[in-house]
């Protein structure tokens, strides 16, 4: 039988003597009843994201809340026209960002577009490593570059990297991992994957034989914009490239290679991009768009969080590297501090929930 409340996590903006530092919150709150077309779950494990401590220090409008969105765990209930999902399925889902009842807690619920189901051998713990930084992947590449899927081999896109190539700034970032993932099942290549200390892993997801390359971002701008221009194949041009980091030089490397009227997308909502030449198709990847935020993509959510479930039962989709933080939801402080200190490296930080004391089972 369902308990009546359940233990949830709220993120604080932290005190001014560290504004950058957040403060986490637990607190024993009902359990939520789904709203028609949705989907409650309990949470066997919850993902983190840098956006989990980043949207209270830096967007403090939004108030204190439970910044978790990423959601392994056993479908509990289903609210009014829900049709794909029963009580008692393994599922992963993308909870709907800065809305009430996140992955931080015992219970959470999530749009049955936006949730899919897992095989047996995909454990939670790889499962939370996926939803919102693969739907980011999803959406920078076919909403915001608008590159073909594996099934449109033909057009003009699709030749466009077959000959010039395309970049993924971060490619050991789970996003930039993601990104490389679904271009290789989309049969796009050459991939040039910038990377640093990732770079043993980001060559694991590479296939030089198709021109691949990696360039290691730590040998400074002139190598890193020497390497983006030395990968792309001799008297073609550069013209997409997906730059899931979007501070530092990043973007600025970039600009030095891709083409004038080349496609770049970012993943820093907010931030004042300079220097983009104006001819440059420029655009931000807003993951949120597959909840119908900025933009109505809810289609595009739903069927490749669709096609990632099928990629994981067929075994050539499969999560981020991982790392298990301690203590249930008392472990969500140290994962947010670590993202801030800039601590993780090719890795997610995930939390059993049934770690946290006073867990009520």
């Amino acid at each position: 039988m369902m308990p009546k409340t359940m233990k949830t996590a709220t993120i604080f903006k932290g005190p001014e003597s560290d504004p950058t530092r957040v403060r986490v919150e637990i607190s024993d709150i009902e359990i939520p009843t789904p709203k028609d077309g949705q989907v409650l779950i309990k949470v066997i494990v919850s993902g983190t994201n840098p956006k989990d401590w980043k949207v209270p220090v830096y967007m403090p409008a939004f108030g204190p809340h439970n910044t978790g969105d990423d959601v392994a765990g056993i479908v509990a209930a289903v609210g009014k026209g829900v049709t794909e999902f029963k009580v008692g399925d393994r599922v992963a889902a993308f909870h709907e960002m800065r809305t009430p009842f996140g992955s931080f807690a015992e219970y959470a619920v999530a749009w049955e577009t936006t949730t899919f189901s897992l095989p047996d051998h995909t454990s939670f713990e790889e499962a939370a490593t996926i939803p919102l930084a693969a739907m980011t992947a999803v959406v920078g590449l076919h909403a915001r570059l608008n590159l073909p899927s594996r099934w449109e081999t033909q057009s003009a896109e699709r030749e466009a990297v077959e000959k010039g190539g395309i970049v993924v700034y971060g490619a050991a970032g789970a996003v930039g991992a993601f990104a490389i993932k679904l271009l290789s099942r989309a049969n796009l290549h050459p991939i040039i994957a910038i990377a640093g200390k990732g770079i043993p892993f980001v060559e694991t997801l590479l296939d030089m034989t198709r021109g691949d390359v990696v360039v290691d971002y730590r040998k400074g701008d002139d190598a890193v914009v020497k390497g983006i221009a030395d990968a792309v194949p001799k008297g073609q041009k550069l013209m997409y490239a997906f730059d899931t980091v979007s501070s530092n030089n990043s973007y600025t490397n970039i600009f030095k290679v891709l083409d004038l009227r080349g496609h770049i997308t970012f993943v820093l909502p907010g931030k004042k991009y300079e220097g983009i030449p104006e001819t440059v198709n420029d655009s931000i990847t807003t993951v949120g768009s597959v909840h119908g935020k900025p933009d109505d993509l809810w289609d595009l959510g739903y069927v490749y969080f669709r096609l990632i479930s099928l990629g994981l039962k067929q075994g050539w989709f499969s999560g981020h590297p991982y790392e298990v933080i301690p203590g249930g939801l008392q472990g969500v402080q140290q994962g947010l501090d670590n993202l801030r200190d800039g601590k993780n490296s090719a890795l997610k930080y995930v939390y059993r929930i049934e770690e946290t004391e006073g867990y009520s089972g």
